[in-house]
């Protein structure tokens, strides 16, 4: 089995693995409105959630990670580059690679790095709309 077949069944997994992940809340946040539901690890000595007892929600731990190698990877399989410039593009590999285009980066310039990106034939993750100049001529 070559690689890409291995990442493509890996990231079948990972999204299999995600599907069955539950949503970890913290501790309580379900009774008090002052504490929020992100995540915070249970510490109390007596906390049920930190003994794992039946009943209390599940913690995050270690069953719960996809495989190692599609870790961190956009579900498309490629790993994102953030690119600021036409000049970070140099760095990119098509194959294994995508581009993110930063959102501080203008319309001038994001269409700049999409037609610099489609010539070296690199994936764009986030394109948007750039609309091109039409001149209108008035009769």
């Amino acid at each position: 089995m070559n690689t890409l077949e291995l990442r493509r069944r890996l990231l079948r997994l990972r999204r299999r693995i995600a599907s069955k992940r539950p949503r970890f809340r913290r501790q309580e946040s379900w009774r008090y409105a002052r504490i929020k539901e992100s995540w915070r690890r249970p510490r109390g000595i007596d906390s049920k959630m930190r003994l794992k007892r039946k009943g209390w929600p599940p913690s995050p731990s270690v069953g719960y990670r996809s495989p190692r190698a599609v870790r961190g990877l956009h579900p498309s399989g490629y790993e994102e580059v953030l690119v600021h410039n036409v000049g970070d593009l140099a760095a990119v590999d098509p194959e294994t690679q995508a581009v993110r285009i930063a959102g501080a980066v203008g319309a001038r310039k994001r269409a700049l790095i999409l037609a610099e990106a489609g010539r070296r034939g690199i994936k764009v993750l986030n394109p948007g709309l750039v609309e091109e100049e039409v001149e209108e001529i008035e009769p």
